[in-house]
């Protein structure tokens, strides 16, 4: 098709989604799919796309529609069943990290993907903190005695190693990485943020989810049911990361495959009180909490509590405790259990 009619065709989705009150609609999933895989390919004008993805964000996103995006993309970066994800071992936790808060600290959630892993649990987080304020997850890995996976072969080679691997999404699916960076002309977030963090690249078990605004928790967990997904847990977490408040009570949400999302009330771990700043968490604070096997002031206290969390708050989305209580002494366990020297996977 020449390029012409491609933008004449592209044309047509963007017109169906911006005609007006009472004349536009949503996409189909089929015409979302067929849209979006015209734009990750660049068979659309990048002023067309720019329109795309600011109308779909001014209507409010749909299941439907993010559901045939989020397949789009998975095709595009050859993520669909039998293509890169068949070439990866079994993953029991799915960990999307894209958080863009502008006050977050050290992403605390690392350390308990890491004890998950220890435990004997393959994770495979991927994302993107480009536009976080924080820590971000790849800067961290170095000083854990980790890398950031480039290509599907190292991914498989940590998982298989250290039952955790950390991929990049400019690695594992570039288009999204790029419409992602859309957000510096915008200046607001577009609806590739929601496909970047539900694509799901190794058809995990379960997975965790973190949201920013809490609508958009309904809407994680409706695509989710139409992909038919596993289960989800998702929470409303700082600036938009899987990571448990420790000192307050927590609503989670949890989605499992053939039954309506149900809510879970996580209670405190620690007695209200001034924290910490955020801001001033560091690596080095990291690597402490990792290595020392007793909390010796309020920073770490505070960390490690975090930390213990975000461990219970995956055992839930695993499935592998009924109630809160439960998960919170299963993870505090494994958090006393894990092995920081010589490095996260050893052993």
């Amino acid at each position: 098709m020449h390029q012409a009619a491609l933008h004449d065709r592209f044309a047509g989705f963007v017109a169906t989604l911006g005609r007006g009150p009472g004349r536009s609609r949503a996409l189909t999933r089929e015409e979302a799919r067929e849209a979006f895989a015209m734009a990750l390919r660049g068979d659309a004008d990048p002023a067309q796309v720019g329109a795309f993805l600011m109308l779909l964000r001014y209507r409010g996103e749909d299941p439907a529609e993010i559901a045939g995006l989020i397949e789009a993309a998975r095709d595009e970066a050859g993520l669909g069943r039998g293509g890169i994800a068949a070439g990866l071992p079994p993953v029991a936790l799915d960990w999307p990290s894209y958080g863009a808060g502008r006050t977050r600290g050290a992403p605390w959630f690392l350390l308990a993907a890491l004890a998950l892993a220890q435990s004997g649990l393959r994770i495979l987080m991927h994302g993107s903190n480009e536009f976080s304020g924080g820590l971000g997850v790849e800067g961290v890995l170095p000083a854990l005695g980790l890398a950031a996976c480039l290509d599907p072969g190292a991914v498989a080679a940590g998982l298989e190693r250290t039952g955790f691997a950390y991929w990049p999404v400019a690695a594992m699916a570039p288009g999204v990485a790029r419409l992602l960076g859309m957000r510096r002309l915008f200046g607001l977030r577009s609806p590739v943020n929601t496909v970047a963090r539900l694509l799901d690249p190794a058809d995990a078990g379960a997975s965790v989810d973190g949201v920013f605004h809490p609508p958009y928790i309904a809407l994680h967990l409706g695509v989710a049911a139409l992909l038919g997904r596993p289960a989800l847990l998702v929470l409303k977490g700082g600036g938009g990361e899987a990571e448990r408040p420790p000192g307050k009570a927590t609503a989670v949400h949890l989605q499992v495959a053939g039954a309506s999302a149900r809510e879970l009330l996580l209670p405190p771990l620690l007695a209200p009180g001034p924290r910490g700043d955020a801001a001033s968490d560091t690596t080095a604070l990291m690597l402490r909490v990792w290595h020392e096997r007793s909390t010796q002031d309020a920073d770490t206290a505070v960390a490690v509590c975090t930390v213990v969390g975000t461990i219970a708050m995956a055992l839930l989305a695993l499935r592998r405790h009924a109630t809160p209580e439960a998960a919170d002494a299963a993870a505090r366990a494994i958090w006393s259990g894990r092995r920081p020297e010589p490095g996260p996977g050893a052993g």
